[in-house]
């Protein structure tokens, strides 16, 4: 089994990201998929929810109306689309997979900073 994301980096306040993540070795249609977050000093934050079945999406209120989680199962892929990007999204985001078992990503950098 692997999740490997990509797509972080270095960014200026007020631009755009996006993650990617692509699952193997296990039914990605069959598991909710989650982007957290880890900024340093803190604890692991749950960013965002997409379900298996009927693609239904949660966010924290910290990124409602910034970001925009989706998957493509044809690809086995789940993307976090981050607009208006502030300096507290600043954190290492992490892939997660959820259904018979609990899969994670090795994490992806994201800072924002001028």
């Amino acid at each position: 089994v692997q999740l490997v994301e990509s797509g972080g980096g270095l960014v200026q306040p007020g631009r755009s990201l996006r993650l990617a993540c692509a699952g193997s070795g296990f039914t990605f249609s069959s598991y909710d998929m989650s982007w957290y977050r880890q900024a340093p000093g803190k604890e692991r934050e749950l960013v965002a929810t997409i379900t298996s079945i009927g693609g239904r999406t949660n966010y924290a209120d910290s990124v409602k109306g910034r970001f925009t989680i989706s998957r493509d199962s044809r690809k086995n892929t789940v993307y976090l689309q981050m607009n208006s990007l502030k300096s507290e999204d600043t954190a290492v985001y992490y892939c997660n997979a959820r259904y018979m078992a609990d899969y994670w990503g090795q994490g992806t950098q994201v800072t924002v900073s001028s």
